[in-house]
């Protein structure tokens, strides 16, 4: 069921999958949950420190702000969010997408929260994953020390490493945590520059189908939020949410390092600002912010987008 409901084109469809954790409704509803604290674990996706994986700018850049804004948690500011999120990690592997070692990955944020943090009733948890070990498999199939069945499969086991960390969260007594994927990898800059579409859009596919598999029996306390989905429509259809271009990186940031784990010399948008975008660029016309990672405007809309299946939800 959850491979199908992976390969949806449509909103009816995702709605009639309810059963693998998703909740489709109207933003009319009104949401009984009102969180104490937003508390967020994650890579480059959901990372809120001083350089972000979008267009820095003065706006609410990241999704989980743009939840937060939503939750009425002092705005923008950190006052209700505690992000323990950080750029490039894996979910297991301590060596990062850019290949630094000893990062602080998903699960050891997690060891540390429950280490050291109390879980409050209301409390809801943003929890991401699969985008850096992604990455760096498709490093390994394009160096030639990983074929691409394997680097498949090891995205579906990855996938069931982040459920797992969810499954550890809902055991400490979370009873609200949203969970996010990877979105489709293969619509990216990225994966056309490089010609792997295929393969990247088949491995983001698996990884999330074993996430929601392995999550299936815990929909009580947990949300999936289909960014995959959500990025997919943004691609296909760009004007439906004010965009003209879905395939170009708006900015022009280059690294002479190793930056986001796509190889050196790239743009990377944790160096982007306002001062570094293509000439005449209207960011939030743009998706990509970088040939990976979304622009301000992509990532309040998802986060819109995750607020309306929250308080359609709880």
């Amino acid at each position: 069921m959850a491979a199908n409901w992976m390969r949806r084109t449509a909103l009816v469809a995702a709605c009639a999958s309810a059963a693998l954790l998703a909740a489709c409704g109207s933003s009319s509803i009104e949401s009984a949950l009102k969180p104490q604290q937003l508390i967020a674990f994650g890579d480059g996706y959901s990372y809120v420190g001083n350089q972000r994986y979008t267009v820095n700018n003065a706006s609410a850049n990241n999704w989980t702000l743009q939840l937060l804004d939503h939750y009425q948690k002092n705005g923008s500011a950190a006052g209700g969010l505690h992000s323990f999120a950080e750029g490039n990690v894996r979910i297991t592997d301590p060596t990062d997408a850019a290949g630094k070692p000893g990062t602080r990955t998903v699960t050891a944020q997690i060891d540390e929260f429950l280490a050291t943090k109390t879980l409050a009733p209301n409390d809801l948890l943003l929890v991401n994953g699969g985008i850096s070990d992604l990455i760096v498999g498709m490093a390994a199939v394009r160096a030639g020390t990983q074929t691409p069945d394997q680097f498949v499969a090891n995205a579906r086991l990855n996938g069931q490493a982040l459920a797992a960390q969810v499954r550890r969260l809902v055991a400490a007594g979370a009873s609200h945590i949203a969970v996010t994927g990877t979105y489709d990898l293969g619509k990216t800059p990225w994966a056309k520059s490089i010609g792997q579409e295929a393969l990247l859009s088949q491995a983001s596919s698996r990884f999330n189908e074993a996430l929601l598999v392995a999550l299936n029996d815990q929909s009580q306390h947990v949300l999936y939020v289909d960014a995959a989905y959500y990025v997919n429509l943004y691609e296909s259809s760009p004007s439906s949410f004010s965009f003209n271009n879905a395939t170009t990186p708006v900015c022009t940031s280059v690294d002479a390092g190793n930056g986001i784990g796509i190889g050196q010399g790239q743009v990377n948008s944790a160096l982007c600002t306002s001062a570094t975008l293509l000439p005449g660029a209207d960011a939030d016309r743009y998706v990509f912010a970088d040939a990976v990672y979304l622009t301000p405007s992509a990532h309040r809309q998802l986060g819109t987008y995750a607020y309306d299946k929250l308080r359609a939800r709880w």
